[in-house]
């Protein structure tokens, strides 16, 4: 399981990005579990799984902190990713959001930097922060969670709205609608797509035709679905995990291939979009 066997997906600037990163989601939550979390982290890193995303949300920023101990000495080796709540996402609220995030991940810039999800504030007032940060060389490059087809036709409409890098939405094999229109709306514009909750928070392990499947295969039900999200064309998967051994195990997901009686029986299991479907969110 060397790094050097990662795959990647490219951003629209054509830089490549590993397409199993990690996501960090309650970690940092459970002082009893923080040195577990660290190393899990850490031990992603060496594996390839060099995505790291977080959020000021998450644990009012323990995550985050927690990411900041953890890449001590390695920043320079991962994409790092965080997020703006909406409700901070005025122009002068993202700005002073990304430097409360960058104290708490003790980091200079951010690869990658998201609105969360879309709230009161008009996505200018957003774009205008995104543009004073890069600017400022605090952020590389910024996209969007959570938004539908209409937003992102809204967004990129806007002046340097184009620019949009990545939207990072809820995708696994029981949550397909995006498949009908906003995944191909994304490979149209170049759009680099993150799932979320790629094993929808575990709740897949349990459905028997996985299990089948990946039983077939040598895999383990987490490796299959990993693998079914990486086969997607442009789409990035970032699991979360606190254990080192889980993360061993999602990064077995990147050597994987799903031959096609495999997909066929996912397809007959979780059944593809059959008409628009509004973007789910957890």
């Amino acid at each position: 399981m060397s790094a050097e066997s990662a795959r990647t997906i490219a951003l629209p600037s054509g830089e490549e990005i590993a397409a199993l990163g990690q996501g960090t989601w309650y970690l940092g939550e459970d002082p009893a579990r923080r040195e577990q979390e660290i190393a899990a982290l850490r031990l992603g890193v060496d594996l390839g799984m060099t995505v790291v995303d977080t959020a000021e949300m998450y644990g009012d920023g323990a995550a985050e902190e927690l990411v900041g101990e953890a890449l001590r000495g390695r920043r320079e080796e991962v994409f790092l990713v965080s997020k703006v709540l909406p409700g901070h996402a005025d122009r002068k609220g993202t700005v002073a959001a990304c430097e409360g995030s960058l104290r708490r991940l003790r980091a200079e810039r951010l690869d990658l930097y998201l609105l969360h999800w879309r709230g009161r504030w008009p996505l200018e007032e957003t774009l205008a922060g995104f543009t004073d940060l890069m600017e400022a060389g605090k952020i590389r490059y910024w996209g969007v969670s959570n938004l539908d087809v209409a937003d992102m036709v809204e967004l990129t409409a806007l002046p340097g709205g184009d620019a949009v890098a990545v939207d990072q939405v809820l995708y696994n094999l029981s949550r397909r609608g995006i498949e009908w229109d906003l995944l191909p709306w994304c490979r149209e514009a170049g759009v680099a797509v993150m799932a979320y909750s790629p094993i929808e928070q575990g709740r897949l392990l349990k459905v028997e035709a996985l299990g089948a499947v990946a039983r077939a295969l040598g895999a383990t039900p987490a490796q299959v679905a990993l693998a079914w999200v990486l086969e997607q064309q442009g789409v990035a998967a970032i699991p979360r995990s606190g254990s080192p051994d889980h993360v061993r195990e999602n990064r077995g997901a990147v050597d994987l291939h799903l031959p096609t009686e495999a997909l066929d029986a996912l397809d007959a299991a979780f059944p593809p979009p059959s008409g628009p479907t509004p973007l789910e969110m957890l």
